[in-house]
């Protein structure tokens, strides 16, 4: 059964940083595409940001800039390093993998963006 630790989530003020971490027990890692989604109260799931195997990255709109995937397959595991967060950020965080042998979701981390 693949089971993934996701850590990092947590309080900060306007304009701070949060790093995300999600390892997990996938084997070969590497050839998964992975992703972060984000769900606010009250709101649907949203995609944040995603690495393809070949390490193409690709971010929504209201993140771009602000936000950095990165994976290091080594150690199974992928971050999401977050700056200058705003209160809309505020959310529980999913890491997600993907390929044809299956699609796999995190537990999820809480991150709360306030003064």
């Amino acid at each position: 059964q693949v089971q993934f630790v996701e850590s990092g989530g947590g309080l900060v003020q306007p304009g701070g940083s949060l790093r995300l971490s999600c390892r997990s027990s996938i084997r070969f890692f590497s050839l998964y595409d992975v992703g972060w989604y984000r769900q606010a109260p009250g709101k649907q799931r949203e995609w944040v940001a995603s690495i393809t195997r070949s390490i193409s990255t690709t971010y929504a709109d209201s993140v771009k800039g602000r936000f950095t995937i990165s994976r290091d397959n080594a150690k199974n595991t992928m971050y999401l390093q977050m700056n200058n967060l705003k209160p809309e950020d505020t959310a529980v965080y999913y890491c997600n993998a993907d390929n044809y042998r299956g699609n796999y979701w995190g537990q999820g981390t809480q991150v709360t963006v306030s003064s």
